[in-house]
């Protein structure tokens, strides 16, 4: 009998085949991992490459499994190993001709060396997302995959080990510079330092120093990261993967989530006196593992906001707990009748926390955070745009594992409409929609989850729209009041779907005007069960403008929405000055998520340019994969575009990379002074000893068969 959580399979003979196994959407396509890395490698481009690239490099982080062999086994896009692709752009100082160069690179953390010395493994160490997060997941099936992780890792402190597992991090979903350090990010483990243009791997950064760097001589003991040690230690490091870096003072923020109270800690460091380049930091004392006070219990949390002078914690409905499991629930779990709830408080003042409520949702991105300050200068209330779910569908969808069914009271009508947000959008059908059976109009804080009909209302539509689209990922604004401690607005400034949001980087923390993201014309970013969600589409939204209008017409409460036109409806329009532009990709090409670069005119603050990875779909074969990558003549292949970011029109340069770079995560652009001002270092990380070949003696006979069993 099979157990929950693994793929029964028809045994084979000489007469029956065996049972085709469903492709997991996100193990296949260009989701796909690729296993083969190369070092910088010159490339081809059409178009202009913009003088502002010059001697920089834009690099994404993205999960990809060296363990793939079993494409049956439980898998979530976000699983994986950490893989850095890079371009870097090298400026000839003769003729001032510009060179692009490809590079990708895995993440040497030590879970990818010690799955490098047990090739036995046919899974990852770890245990995949998607076990955590499945409600059909037997609590004997899930302890068993996490007693797994946990005996491997014993194992590996073990003697014939070439890597021990002294940190559970991937560092699979960002890249972020801060204090002359390239810095890949997971949240179950420190930052890892990377070194550019290279990739290559350095070590651990603890918030002091990192592997790898020349030891000070007569320096005083730092504070670092859960210097405490054991268990709570271990845990302690376990940082967000979005820091925050202060262009202004140049502070970088973090915060730190496990399973023991308190559950939250925070820090904040400051750039140091041996940095090179901007010293402004100098004077700013560091904050490490500071307690957050106030979180309700161990959450999954991804995402926070920072302003100039507050920070914003998210205390939302999404746990992630191993206590869940004796409840009867996954070790990740979404409860919608719980409220999401908002702290904040000042930069380095954890202890002046104001908690702010409101209905059950999802966030995992925000996408800027600013004050609104009085005549003296004082914060009087903090403004926050982020991209909203309305539930937990993407962590299951992109699990491959159908969400959990809410029960809803029902009493029929009918009404046309556009179809739900996650099928096309210029589609009309009838639709059946069911009222509840209290009033209304009722102010109950749960009425999102429930039929919302306000038939009064003078825009019905985005009203219809909130009562079909329960799966909604919008890019929201919060105002929230601090002396009155009440959340003033909360609405959405448009219906279309966007996520992976960013804005240019000088502006952070301050009120950016425009925000870019990613977007879709067929789907919402909850996608149905078995299919990927991609992007066909990149969004430029002028916040302030459609705050504005908000302002002066506000939308309802939660549910509201400023601007809604569907992603069709904006692509029709004409007007030079439209709020919000679509960048629409060709047929069959889809793009990952782009980072700003500014233009040396710097005209306004959409000047500058927009660099992604793009891939051409109509180069898988017909059962929807790629050709083998080990193929140089017939491999697929990816390109870096650069559109004109202030037109969204304009494809300025599209560079022609050797090889395909999968669907991925998060990025930046590291600058050409940045490259220049990193740290020295004394060594990096590698492969050699991971792959010598092993000893023999009962001993290690005992482990390959103990290896054996785990695999």
């Amino acid at each position: 009998m099979a157990v929950a959580g693994q793929k029964r399979k028809r045994t084979a003979s000489e007469n029956i085949l065996p049972t085709p196994q469903a492709q997991h959407p996100y193990l296949s396509g260009n989701f796909a991992p690729i296993q083969q890395t190369l070092p910088l490698t010159k490339c081809q481009y059409t178009g202009r490459i913009p003088e502002e690239l010059a001697d920089g490099e834009y690099v994404r982080n993205g999960s990809n499994p060296v363990s793939n062999e079993d494409l049956g086994r439980d898998a979530h896009w976000f699983d994986g190993d950490g893989m850095l692709s890079g371009v870097s752009f090298t400026k000839n100082k003769t003729n001032g001709d510009m060179t692009p160069e490809f590079v990708n690179q895995f993440v040497l953390t030590d879970l990818y060396l010690s799955t490098l010395s047990s090739p036995e493994l046919k899974v990852p160490i770890l245990p995949s997302i998607a076990t955590l997060v499945n409600p059909l997941a037997s609590f004997i099936w899930t302890t068993i995959r996490i007693l797994r992780t946990i005996l491997l890792v014993i194992l590996s402190h073990l003697p014939g080990s070439k890597q021990s597992i002294k940190k559970i991090s991937v560092a699979n979903t960002n890249v972020l510079f801060h204090d002359g350090r390239a810095l890949a990010t997971c949240e179950s483990g420190p930052p890892m330092r990377i070194q550019l243009p290279s990739l290559e791997t350095v070590g651990w950064y603890n918030g002091a120093s990192a592997e790898g760097e020349p030891k000070k001589e007569d320096a005083v003991k730092e504070k670092v990261l859960g210097e405490e040690g054991g268990l709570l230690g271990f845990m302690r490091e376990w940082s967000t993967a979005h820091p925050k870096v202060d262009p202004r003072t140049k502070e970088m923020l973090m915060y730190h989530a496990c399973f023991a109270p308190p559950y939250v800690q925070y820090s904040v460091i400051p750039q140091s006196t041996e940095s090179p380049g901007d010293p402004t930091g100098t004077s700013r004392s560091k904050l490490l593992n500071v307690g957050v006070p106030g979180v309700s219990g161990a959450k999954m949390m991804h995402d926070f906001g920072v302003s100039s002078s507050h920070t914003v914690i998210m205390d939302l409905p999404l746990s992630l707990d191993p206590l869940n499991q004796l409840k009867g629930q996954p070790t990740v779990s979404y409860d919608p009748t719980k409220p999401s709830r908002f702290g904040i408080f000042p930069r380095r003042d954890p202890s002046k926390m104001q908690w702010f409520e409101t209905d059950a949702c999802c966030i995992f991105h925000t996408a800027n955070t600013w004050d609104d300050v009085d005549v003296r200068g004082s914060a009087t209330a903090v403004n926050m745009l982020a991209c909203r779910l309305t539930s937990a569908t993407m962590i299951f969808a992109t699990g491959n594992i159908a969400p959990p069914v809410e029960t809803r009271k029902k009493a029929v009508a009918t009404v046309k409409k556009r179809m739900p947000f996650f099928s096309k959008y210029d589609d009309d059908i009838d639709q059946t929609y069911y009222e509840q059976e209290q009033s209304v109009f009722s102010d109950s804080p749960t009425e999102e989850k429930e039929a919302l009909l306000h038939i009064a209302s003078a825009k019905p539509d985005e009203y219809f729209d909130d009562l079909f689209n329960e799966e909604q990922c919008r890019l929201y604004y919060y105002h929230f009041d601090l002396p009155s401690q009440s959340i003033m607005h909360q609405w959405a400034l448009s219906v279309i779907p966007l996520e992976f949001p960013s804005v240019r980087p000088d502006v952070e923390m301050q009120e950016a005007r425009y925000i870019y993201g990613c977007s879709t014309t067929t789907t919402d970013f909850g996608s149905a069960l078995g299919k990927a969600t991609k992007i066909d589409a990149l969004a430029k939204v002028d916040a302030k403008t459609l705050i504005a209008r908000g302002c002066a017409s506000p939308p309802r409460s939660v549910t509201g929405v400023v601007d809604t036109r569907s992603v069709c409806q904006i692509l029709d329009s004409t007007d030079p000055n439209d709020a919000i532009q679509v960048f629409r990709m060709p047929d069959g090409w889809y793009a990952q998520e782009p980072r700003f670069v500014a233009a040396n005119s710097n005209r306004s603050e959409d000047d500058g340019y927009l660099l992604f990875y793009a891939f051409d779909e109509s180069q898988l074969d017909d059962g929807g994969n790629v050709p083998p990558d080990t193929d140089r003549n017939t491999r697929a292949k990816s390109e870096l575009w650069v559109i004109d970011a202030k037109n969204m029109t304009d494809i300025v340069a599209r560079v022609h990379l050797p090889q395909r770079v999968p669907y991925g995560l998060h990025g930046t652009w590291f600058s050409a002074e940045q490259i220049r001002n990193q740290r020295a270092i004394d060594s990096i990380r590698n492969t050699a000893k991971a792959m010598e070949a092993k000893g023999d003696g009962w001993w290690m006979r005992t482990r390959g068969w103990i290896e054996g069993v785990l695999r």
